[in-house]
């Protein structure tokens, strides 16, 4: 077996996952138990015609169902496809659009579903004939033998979906093992550091950093859904102040929500001085989120060198550079004033070049394009194109400071003022930090109409006092631009799968849709620059 599946040559009886139940409880699985689970499944697809090189699509909730379909297909020789379940996703029709592009791009054997995603599936996977398995209807009997030959692809893993429809990445197992060993090496994982997570583990960040890796280390995991994270974040909390857990990763918003959420009153009883690693990646990070988190949680046993600012991609399989562990995180003034948090140095095998246009190496400061080579590079997307020389050009911008990272956000996303680049992320940052908005409800998106710059910032069930202030404070930061402010219902701004904002969507709706009966746009005066 490749080292990605060596864990299931001798499983361990006393080291496993846990799976928060809703009751409050934990069901807890040996990852001997687990194999046996991930054998039985693979008996099961092969039994159902997979072969060796088929794509089999995984659309389960956090629990041992996707851990064993996950193996069982990659023990049955397949190319494992994790997608969201629709519980997920709070439109249908939206839902329905999301999996019909990806099956169009998977063109899988067959779906295994459970009960609960099986009505939204079975139209769109009708339509694209596809086979739809329920995985209460699979045997569970482990068939005798040994696995199949693995194919050249381990994950065709899709992207959140930021920058526009949602493309399947070919992670083959040399690029996965590769990411797998350098995030162990990273946080220097050993079997006696327990993980807990509430990520999604049909996405990179939940799959790749928090549940393949800990599995491959034979470490204890804790398991939550995203849904009970954000219903009593206390229960995450509870796996490191009470339960022992040392490693975990999450989005800023994540940070954001137990700031907003838990008390101090609530930690009463829990010890996190074990806690020692808190990567905090997939969005540009604020200072204030990581100092209120550390503030929060500080009294209580946690050290502010445990948050680790990290920076990466699903075309890189999942991390591309991260904050060496004890170092503690820096800020630094961005082209514009507003402080950026530094994502800390290439991890292990990883190559990290700021370019310009011309994909020509800028100096040690300077903005530009992040390019990401190495050994944990994909091999492009499903149907092309492909990276080649193991080189993505991310459409990220950054500058890099004494071999440090710092993001700044998505290129397209942004507006050149008077010859330097504003980002929408410095927008948010900024009325983040002025007004005290919480980052998910809040998304700025730049564009040009008509030759003239606009900066649209919707926000999430904003308080009155908010609205009229936002055009001043922008307006040093981008001093021509109209400024549209939104309001829209909580939880209404598209975001992916990970939490950003899909901007280039927002933008396409201000182009498209017809202005509200009552204004709410405010335009800022023109400023001379």
């Amino acid at each position: 077996m490749t080292g990605l599946l060596s864990w299931l040559d001798d499983p361990r009886t006393d080291r496993g996952i846990r799976f928060s139940r809703p009751d409050g409880s934990w069901q807890s699985w040996s990852y001997a138990r687990l194999a046996g689970l991930a054998r039985a499944r693979a008996a099961d697809l092969l039994a159902r015609g997979v072969a060796p090189g088929d794509v089999v699509g995984v659309v389960l909730p956090t629990g041992p169902d996707f851990v064993g379909t996950l193996f069982g297909a990659l023990l049955a020789g397949a190319t494992a496809s994790p997608l969201a379940p629709p519980a997920t996703f709070g439109d249908p029709d939206r839902y329905t659009e999301h999996v019909a592009a990806a099956l169009t791009v998977m063109r899988p054997r067959l779906v295994v579903v459970d009960t609960a995603s099986a009505a939204a599936l079975s139209g769109v996977a009708a339509r694209a004939a596809v086979p739809v398995v329920d995985v209460a209807q699979l045997s569970g009997e482990a068939a005798p033998g040994g696995a199949m030959p693995p194919t050249r692809l381990a994950l065709l893993q899709f992207t959140s979906g930021t920058t526009g429809t949602v493309r399947g990445v070919r992670v083959p197992y040399p690029a996965l093992e590769a990411n797998v060993a350098a995030i162990r090496r990273w946080l220097e994982m050993t079997p006696d550091d327990p993980t807990a997570s509430w990520l999604p583990v049909h996405h990179d960040m939940g799959l790749v950093g928090c549940l393949l890796a800990p599995i491959v280390t034979g470490a204890d995991l804790w398991l939550l859904t995203p849904a009970e994270f954000v219903r009593r974040p206390t229960r995450f909390l509870e796996c490191f102040g009470r339960h022992g857990a040392r490693l975990t990763a999450m989005p800023g918003f994540g940070l954001a929500h137990v700031v907003r959420r838990v008390r101090a009153e609530q930690l009463a009883g829990l010890d996190f001085t074990h806690w020692r690693a808190i990567i905090a990646g997939a969005e540009r990070i604020q200072p204030a989120t990581l100092d209120s988190f550390a503030d929060l949680l500080g009294p209580y046993g946690l050290r502010r060198e445990a948050l680790l600012p990290a920076y990466g991609l699903a075309e890189a399989t999942l991390a591309v550079t991260g904050l060496p562990l004890g170092t503690g995180w820096r800020q630094v003034p961005g082209p514009d004033g507003v402080p950026v948090v530094g994502c800390g140095v290439p991890l292990a095998g990883t190559e990290v070049t700021v370019v310009d246009d011309d994909a020509r190496p800028v100096g040690d400061g300077v903005v530009g394009e992040i390019l990401v080579g190495g050994a944990a590079v994909t091999d492009g997307y499903a149907g092309g194109p492909t990276f080649p020389g193991a080189r993505v050009r991310t459409g990220d911008a950054g500058f890099a400071r004494d071999g440090e990272l710092f993001v700044l956000g998505r290129l397209g996303d942004s507006l050149k003022v008077h010859g330097r680049t504003v980002f929408a992320e410095d927008v948010d940052a900024l009325l983040g930090a002025a007004l005290g908005v919480p980052p998910g409800r809040l998304a700025s998106v730049l564009g040009l109409r008509a030759g003239t710059p606009v900066v649209v910032v919707y926000l999430e069930h904003p308080r009155p006092e908010w609205l009229p202030r936002i055009p001043g404070l922008v307006r040093p930061l981008v001093p021509q631009a109209a400024v549209h402010v939104v309001p829209t219902p909580a939880g209404s701004v598209p975001r992916t799968t990970s939490g950003k904002p899909k901007r280039r969507l927002l933008w396409r709706r201000h182009l498209t849709e017809p202005a509200p009966a009552t204004p709410v746009n405010l335009t800022a005066d023109r400023g001379s620059g």
